[in-house]
């Protein structure tokens, strides 16, 4: 459903550590929310708490978490991590996405 680079797996460690929280407790939960000038944006937040209608997905020993109506926004989705010249910080390859922003933060449907 999701893949995670391992560059991404990295990072989610690193972002889990630097809230002083574990890769027991903790996840990564990636969420699509109204908003940005192309209508979605994607959410990411480190959170110890998940609902029964998440979906997890375990890479290596981090779990990401995904909301019911998320999901099905991110169907297909690669998470990486580039420190490239750019910047830095999480990119998403969506298939679902029909078209972005010009500064990749949103997208449509």
């Amino acid at each position: 459903m999701i893949t995670v680079t391992d560059s991404a797996v990295q990072a989610i460690r690193d972002c889990i550590a630097a809230e002083n929280k574990t890769v027991n407790t903790a996840v990564l939960r990636v969420a699509v929310k109204g908003g940005g000038c192309s209508g979605l944006m994607y959410n990411l937040s480190i959170d110890e708490q998940t609902a029964d209608t998440d979906l997890i997905i375990q890479n290596q020993d981090v779990r990401i978490a995904v909301d019911k109506k998320s999901k099905l926004f991110l169907l297909g989705l690669t998470l990486d991590y580039t420190t490239g010249l750019n910047g830095k910080g999480f990119v998403f390859t969506n298939p679902n996405a029909k078209a972005t922003c010009g500064c990749g933060e949103s997208f449509t449907v």
